[in-house]
């Protein structure tokens, strides 16, 4: 397992960002912020997006009652892994592995993460990250698609029910999307996303309960289909709003993301957010334990295996010190 620096330089946060991959370009923000207090913005709602998801919200209502009160026993197991699933495409696929090139995977296993983000449905992966590519180098500024200083309600969704802010496409010019834009399993995904999502998102979760085990095609549809969609959506939008709202930080005090147990839980490790941001490209993403990681485990099963090599992490040494000059003390001096 490499990392992602060997030495420990004496102003950790800034020295060590020179070295990750997508920190957070500090002048720019400061810059964006600037400009924010005299830009006159007006955001344009997007009425189809808002249809489709307030149908796909009843959906899932209509899913949720059949999880609890007609489904069989082997659809809400089969449901429940379909959101391990799908949420595993989006954790240590279109996150860990596309957006952050935190680890290195064989071919065979890009190709499984590309289907099961696809199942995920949050648009491809080259799309996905360069969302977060942005989010990461303009945290919470006018260039972020899901800034939080616009509330907690468009952190959450309400990104997807309006026209991006221009600067998000002014500053995403300046990204360098050319790993993903020359990758061939997500060339593939690109040109034939539409199919690939009715096939896997919607298609196969019902067929398979339908002829695995004789569920009704409108329970398995409305269950492991539209309601574990629907969660799935929820448990990548809560790292947007809650994990940048609720919680503490250890890491580092001056930045809007924080740790965050639940949004851990739901999103299968993701909820170390503060410690995410201030070290973008360790594969682990926090220092939570293997329990509430269950990415990490995933990646280290698969490089037990060798399909997964390169993880990059951060010296303990380096942890240590990054908390104990810029995380919150007060939190540190209770523990």
């Amino acid at each position: 397992m490499s990392t992602i620096t060997e030495t420990i330089p004496k102003v950790i946060v800034d020295d060590l960002a020179k070295d990750q991959f997508l920190a957070q370009d500090v002048e720019d923000v400061e810059n964006l912020r600037k400009e924010a207090k005299h830009d006159n913005f007006k955001p344009q709602y997007v009425w189809r997006n808002i249809a489709l998801f307030a149908a796909l919200h009843f959906g899932a209502l209509i899913g949720l009652y059949q999880l609890f009160f007609v489904a069989k026993w082997l659809t809400v197991g089969w449901t429940l892994m379909c959101w391990l699933i799908s949420g595993l495409g989006i954790t240590a696929g279109a996150h860990r592995l596309w957006s952050h090139k935190s680890y290195k995977a064989t071919k065979p296993l890009q190709i499984f993460l590309m289907l099961c983000q696809t199942m995920a449905f949050q648009n491809d992966v080259i799309e996905w990250s360069r969302d977060h590519r942005c989010h990461h180098k303009w945290t919470d500024t006018d260039a972020d698609p899901h800034n939080v200083n616009r509330g907690f309600f468009f952190s959450h969704v309400g990104w997807l029910l309006q026209k991006k802010h221009p600067k998000i496409k002014e500053m995403g010019k300046k990204l360098d999307l050319s790993d993903l834009e020359r990758d061939p399993v997500l060339a593939f995904q690109r040109k034939y996303y539409l199919p690939l999502v009715l096939i896997v998102c919607f298609l196969f979760p019902t067929a398979f309960a339908v002829y695995g085990w004789g569920e009704s095609a409108l329970v398995a549809f409305y269950t492991a289909a539209l309601w574990r969609y629907c969660w799935t959506l929820h448990a990548t939008w809560f790292i947007n709003s809650a994990a940048h709202t609720f919680g503490y930080k250890p890491y580092d005090a001056n930045i809007t993301p924080v740790e965050s147990i639940w949004t851990t839980i739901t999103a299968f490790g993701e909820g170390g957010h503060n410690y995410h941001h201030t070290f973008p490209q360790d594969y682990r993403t926090s220092e939570m334990p293997m329990l509430l990681n269950l990415t990490k485990a995933f990646i280290d099963f698969f490089a037990a295996i060798g399909w997964v090599y390169d993880r990059k992490s951060v010296a303990e040494e380096i942890i240590k010190r990054q908390k104990a000059r810029a995380g919150d003390m007060t939190l540190l001096k209770s523990q």
